[in-house]
């Protein structure tokens, strides 16, 4: 197979941990028989020092070109001045929105030699496997008005939340479609006791349900679910919800794992590839972390965990993908470890390690 992939390096520890799944990428390619075209492009604080935009029209040509484009981060303290007109976050914003990448997936499932790595009790984390559908462009970091202004002698400022009856039956049916061909269960979380758009957001799900009679539907408001990710995370299969709300559960899940450092995300959309497939956005769900920014002890899980996705999804190549996530599995298992799980591998330690997995014992085919 020939690909070409867009690598986004960004900002803080970006370019570090896309530089590990690159390599991992080309171990990929080189085992499997592959030729995958791979060019970075700037976007996020680094594209507004360079060029003046956090995403510049030429990375946006080349994520439109491209068969599928992993991201590293953006953001750091640079770039946080609140007066600031550009932002690193607007360019990953506007990407999602441009490329029309609404569905993002999240999943979380603890890997079984680091339950002692995470706060919470092994035997809540045992069977822990579960997946969150964030609905990714709209919602209140798109809506509008957004502003402030002069109110009664005192600076007012208005964030807007907004959905359409669409913009929710799309993204809930991609997680009724995952949840059929997972355990059949699906929560659909919501502050519908409070909000309008919460309100028609529970009622377009349940009315999306009857089109999946097999998938079990709940729904739970996220103050609930908030607390029932850290008291009863198994019981979850997968998690619909909206764009902010899915944003800070999927943080307070990655406690689960031991390490924000370890989840991994896909975002997708409708439109397709050269090959047909989900042109999708593929990232860890940490930030830029620029408090170890350049110390090469970035956990490179993450990322390269999206980069297995990003073979799975945009790519088509299960068994591919499957060696990645044996070899994540393996290198674990042998008692690898960055800082943040408690360890002392450098990222490129951690990176040789899985890669050396990953070509000694070669997936040949997918079950």
């Amino acid at each position: 197979m020939k690909a070409t992939i867009t690598l986004l390096p960004g900002d803080g520890i970006g370019p570090e941990v896309v530089s590990a799944a690159q390599q991992v990428l080309e171990a990929i390619a080189a085992t499997y028989n592959h030729t995958f075209r791979m060019h970075s492009f700037p976007i996020g604080g680094c594209a507004i020092e360079e060029i003046g935009d956090p995403l510049p029209e030429a990375t946006l040509q080349a994520c439109r070109a491209s068969d599928a484009i992993l991201l590293g981060a953006v953001g750091g303290p640079r770039w946080d001045d609140p007066a600031a007109i550009k932002r690193p976050e607007q360019g990953l914003l506007k990407l999602r929105k441009t490329l029309n990448l609404y569905g993002n997936l999240r999943p979380v499932k603890p890997h079984p030699d680091l339950l002692s790595a995470s706060p919470l009790k092994p035997e809540q984390l045992s069977s822990v496997d579960l997946l969150v559908v964030r609905e990714l462009t709209s919602g209140i970091y798109f809506g509008e008005p957004r502003l402030r202004r002069q109110l009664k002698g005192e600076i007012q400022a208005v964030d807007t939340m907004t959905y359409t009856e669409s913009e929710i039956r799309r993204v809930a049916h991609l997680a009724f479609k995952l949840a059929r061909q997972r355990k059949g269960k699906l929560t659909s979380v919501d502050k519908a006791n409070v909000l309008e758009c919460s309100r028609l957001w529970r009622q377009v799900v349940t009315q999306v349900a009857y089109d999946y009679p097999t998938v079990k539907l709940e729904h739970l408001l996220v103050d609930s679910a908030a607390m029932h990710l850290l008291t009863r995370p198994a019981t979850f299969d997968v998690i619909l919800t909206a764009n902010l709300f899915g944003d800070i559960l999927t943080d307070e899940a990655s406690v689960l794992s031991g390490s924000m450092g370890n989840l991994p995300s896909a975002s997708l959309g409708d439109e397709t590839n050269n090959l047909g497939l989900p042109r999708g956005l593929y990232e860890p769900i940490h930030g830029s972390a620029p408090d170890i920014s350049g110390k090469g002890i970035a956990n490179p899980v993450g990322t390269i965990l999206s980069a297995a996705m990003l073979v799975r999804f945009s790519l088509g190549l299960e068994t591919e993908s499957k060696a990645i996530d044996h070899a994540v599995d393996r290198t674990l298992a042998s008692g690898f470890r960055t800082p943040d799980l408690g360890g002392h591998c450098s990222t490129a330690q951690m990176t040789q390690a899985i890669i050396e997995a990953l070509v000694a014992e070669p997936v040949t085919s997918y079950e």
